[in-house]
């Protein structure tokens, strides 16, 4: 009962909030789950969670999408995220650059982490400083962004922090924002589902379905609150709201809690 009382509440924030950032809901879920499952049921579940979260998302504000930046970003993502992958299964392989606990629980400090880190710090900064503000990227750059956040979407899971990163300075509307940053997210995650089909199709995942359904409706039911107050917000919110959990991420990575 307390779990799923706990994970439905933070899959409704975590939702709503990720509705306006584009990211958050994987970064936040995850651990979650993995107070109450095993690492690999736990990102399983998130995964469903995830999928289906984007797929009413998209039925929301899907017909904002920029076609061009779709092309643009998100092909290149898609491909690259398969690379991050497979980089993913040699970097695991590796030892831990430091390892820590606090409490009863351990911390691990890896190569990957020390590098995402910073570079969403990086990203973040270009939301909130008044210099920074005026850099915009052009399409070029719109597909090296795609392939950077596939890539590190395949390697570490993170790829909708850099994606925000680079959509917001895209030159796009609110709504195209959210639309576009949707529906590629969404077909990442289409890609990514068949990975978790193996840990999905065993029982001790096929026994949560109950917590499963709540979990995604939780999360139906922030992104639809969500929708509601895009037209009461402003771009500017949104940038802002995408660098301080850039940094909040970047900082939490670095130090080995995420």
């Amino acid at each position: 009962m307390l779990s799923t009382v706990v994970i439905c509440l933070v899959a409704l924030l975590a939702s709503l909030l990720t509705f306006f950032s584009g990211f958050g809901l994987g970064t936040l879920l995850t651990p979650v789950f993995m107070l109450f499952f095993p690492v690999e049921v736990a990102i399983a579940l998130t995964g469903v969670v995830h999928f289906f979260n984007g797929l009413f998302k998209v039925g929301l504000v899907g017909k904002y999408v920029n076609k061009q930046v779709l092309l643009l970003f998100g092909v290149p993502a898609i491909l690259c995220s398969f690379a991050g992958a497979l980089l993913l299964i040699h970097l695991s392989k590796l030892p831990h650059l430091y390892d820590y606990s606090i409490g009863n629980q351990s911390y691990h400090i890896s190569l990957l982490k020390l590098i995402l880190g910073p570079l969403l710090i990086a990203f973040a900064l270009m939301d909130l400083l008044p210099t920074l503000k005026k850099i915009t990227f052009n399409n070029n750059k719109l597909i090296i962004g795609g392939m950077l956040s596939g890539f590190f979407g395949g390697l570490s899971g993170h790829q909708g922090a850099l994606r925000s990163a680079f959509l917001t300075k895209a030159n796009l509307s609110k709504e195209a924002f959210v639309g576009t940053g949707t529906v590629i997210g969404t077909l990442i995650d289409f890609s990514r589902i068949f990975i978790y089909m193996q840990v999905i199709q065993q029982p001790q995942v096929i026994a949560e379905w109950k917590l499963l359904i709540w979990a995604i409706i939780s999360a139906t039911i922030g992104a639809f609150i969500g929708a509601k107050l895009l037209k009461k917000i402003t771009l500017k919110f949104i940038q802002q709201t995408v660098g301080i959990l850039l940094i909040l991420v970047g900082i939490c990575l670095g130090l080995g809690l995420l």
